[in-house]
């Protein structure tokens, strides 16, 4: 019998759709976060993928998360429950600091890992009817354990991130577009049309340009003023006289669309 892949993957021109196969529920397993490593890495060094899509099977979960009872029986030959955590957090850092834009879709349950992996996005789409989104850990005992604290807080301030940690909130997408923790929401049956028509508008933009732009926004976010600003300016010399901005300049005096190649 062949075994059932963990992660699928999809091209469509620049747009890397990266599927986790595990519907209904769609845990994380580790087989999963094995292949999403590697198929991250690749993408990080393959200049023909501009932008990564993360979606799930299915339309009733984008995941629950880790899967517990394997991390409970598998964990030591693994090294550990400490080393498979810092694989977590290793991939979703490549993730978030990738010079290409990344877009999560959340869906049905989107809890523990299954927030944190989209928290590591650039953009997040959810849907508007029956999204249970939240950071649930504190119900097991425990604490988020893939950067879900900090990147939940930087994401909707500290109050609302304490408010949905320590109560364990699981909160509806309108709701989560509320309180700025995702970008756009959309009906279910819609939401994988649309964060692909987005993957293709971001594909169709200047890579370096967007590789600059998120050296900054991403990056220097947290970096003082003058460091944010030295990072621009390096962003602007990376861009000039560039392919694609001198195909900028002329579609913008011709009037037409520019056709950007990366060059």
């Amino acid at each position: 019998m062949t075994q059932r892949k963990a992660l699928l993957l999809e091209r469509d021109g620049g747009v890397l759709t990266l599927t986790n196969n595990d519907a209904p529920i769609n845990r994380m397993s580790l087989e999963y976060m094995d292949q999403l490593e590697a198929a991250v890495h690749h993408a990080a060094t393959d200049p023909t993928v501009r932008v990564l899509v993360f979606t799930a099977a299915g339309e009733k979960n984008f995941s629950v998360g880790m899967d517990l009872k394997q991390l409970q029986s598998q964990a030591g030959a693994r090294g550990g429950a400490e080393a498979l955590f810092d694989q977590r957090l290793r991939v979703l850092a490549a993730i978030e600091n990738m010079d290409k834009p990344s877009i999560a879709t959340l869906f049905g349950y989107c809890l523990g890992g299954g927030l944190e992996l989209p928290l590591a996005c650039h953009f997040r789409l959810a849907a508007d009817e029956g999204a249970r989104i939240g950071l649930p850990e504190l119900d097991l005992g425990a604490v988020p354990a893939w950067g879900g604290t900090a990147r939940l807080t930087r994401c909707v301030g500290r109050d609302r991130a304490l408010d949905l940690i320590l109560r364990a909130r699981k909160i509806s997408g309108p709701e989560a577009h509320r309180i700025g923790l995702v970008h756009e929401v959309h009906p279910l049956a819609e939401l994988k049309a649309a964060a692909h028509a987005l993957a293709q508008e971001l594909a169709s933009m200047p890579p370096i340009a967007v590789a600059g732009v998120l050296r900054c926004v991403v990056g220097a976010a947290e970096a003082p003023l003058d460091v944010a600003l030295a990072e621009e300016r390096a962003a602007v010399r990376r861009c000039a006289e560039t392919q694609d901005q001198l195909e900028g300049m002329r579609a913008f005096m011709e009037k037409r669309r520019p056709v950007f190649t990366g060059e």
